[in-house]
């Protein structure tokens, strides 16, 4: 049970350092690399797989 709680705190961290990051780009940044700001939480979810 330990491990999950530790495995799902830590796929969280890395949704909000992703999102986080992300979210600090400019609408010009995002569009250099091929996102949108609407894409920003499908993005931040796949990087916690």
């Amino acid at each position: 049970m330990l491990h999950d709680i530790v495995s799902k705190y830590r796929s969280w961290k890395k949704y909000r350092a992703t999102y986080d990051e992300l979210a600090r780009m400019s609408s010009r940044e995002l569009n250099d690399i091929g996102i949108s700001r609407a894409d920003i939480a499908q993005i931040a979810r796949q990087a916690m797989r």
